[in-house]
């Protein structure tokens, strides 16, 4: 996992992305090891917690974590899975992430757990956004419904069911949906039930589409990868933080 980290760093430092101080971090949860991965450009800076797709914590989140850096904020990107698993065929990412979705305690455990991490390395947990994509935004709003006590819940093209049983009227911070018009995985039809839904609950929320934009519209080098629904949600993701944390 050194490696990983090392390579990466090599990577963004040729991409023209400077390096702040991060490290990765290895932690347990339940006695169980994870590693993430943090950054901060100051102390005390406003905090992000970061929740990775369904790939694990890769390449992608670090990159995002270093854009969030060179903006000022902290950032702390989860690991969900544990250390050393990254997976790459499709069925081993459905196999971890199911496990979660059916395990819905663990995921919002994992969450709360992550967030314990953070602030053991000094960043302000009073003063912080949760974001996710795809997978990781699925479960930011799983954690928004848990009632975590955050400024603010943000999903980049994430799954957007509520499970049976479950609702908003614990959330506490804002949510804002960033989705694409074009998602055949997630379609509008969800997205207009999380409309209906929040809207019911009297949560304070802002949902997004993009037209034309399909599943996964932020990654990088992807081929659903669209250069200006990435430009305007990460914009509208900037403004949010800006509103939100101090």
């Amino acid at each position: 996992m050194f490696r990983f980290f090392l390579s990466l760093a090599l990577v963004l430092a040729t991409a023209g992305f400077a390096i702040s101080a991060g490290k990765a971090v290895s932690y347990q949860v339940d006695g169980q090891p994870y590693e993430g991965y943090f950054v901060s450009p100051a102390e005390k800076a406003p905090l992000v917690i970061l929740v990775h797709d369904w790939d694990g914590l890769t390449g992608y989140e670090i990159k995002r974590a270093e854009m969030l850096a060179e903006l000022g904020y902290a950032v702390f990107a989860a690991d969900l899975f544990g250390a050393g698993i990254r997976p790459t065929a499709v069925k081993d990412k459905r196999q971890h992430t199911g496990e979660l979705y059916k395990n819905r305690d663990k995921m919002r455990n994992l969450m709360n757990g992550a967030l314990t991490v953070a602030k053991t390395h000094g960043a302000d947990v009073g003063n912080a956004v949760a974001a996710g994509y795809c997978f990781g935004g699925a479960a930011v709003l799983e954690w928004a419904r848990s009632g975590a006590d955050l400024k603010g819940f943000v999903s980049f093209h994430g799954g957007l069911k509520t499970p049976e049983g479950q609702n908003y009227s614990r959330s506490k911070g804002e949510i804002l949906v960033l989705h694409g018009s074009a998602d055949t995985a997630i379609t509008l039809d969800e997205f207009a039930a999380l409309a209906k839904e929040l809207e019911t609950a009297g949560t304070t929320y802002e949902m997004i589409t993009y037209g034309g934009a399909d599943h996964a519209f932020t990654v990088f080098g992807e081929k659903r990868y669209q250069e200006a629904a990435d430009r305007k949600s990460w914009r509208r993701f900037q403004e949010f933080l800006a509103e939100k944390l101090k």
